[in-house]
């Protein structure tokens, strides 16, 4: 049986979509080093240090968008693409989890 299938991308532009693959690769990356998850702190140093890469490689798509004059981000199109690629789980492991009352 096959897995179900996943909605389509919205429509984006190459620049949209560097956008949103950037980001998610910094949201990957710190969710790796959030200290209020499960790890070991060579994992997050390695995560820190691919950050500072990943963060130039964000911003230079963000100003890629603003040169060629894509000067407003259309969120919910950017978000339905941010859903479709898994987002919401990715962007979870950045925040605090709730309280456990053990």
């Amino acid at each position: 049986m096959l897995p179900p299938e996943l909605p389509p991308l919205p429509a984006l532009t190459r620049a949209e979509g560097e956008l949103i693959d950037r980001y998610l690769d910094v949201v990957d990356l710190l969710g790796r080093i959030n200290p209020a998850q499960h790890g070991d702190t060579y994992r997050g140093l390695r995560a820190a240090q691919a950050l500072v890469r990943k963060a130039a490689e964000l911003r230079d798509a963000l100003a890629l968008m603003h040169q060629r004059g894509e000067t407003e981000l259309h969120a919910p199109t950017l978000a339905r693409a941010l859903r479709v690629l898994d987002g919401e789980r990715r962007t979870a492991r950045v925040t605090v989890p709730p309280r456990s009352d053990n």
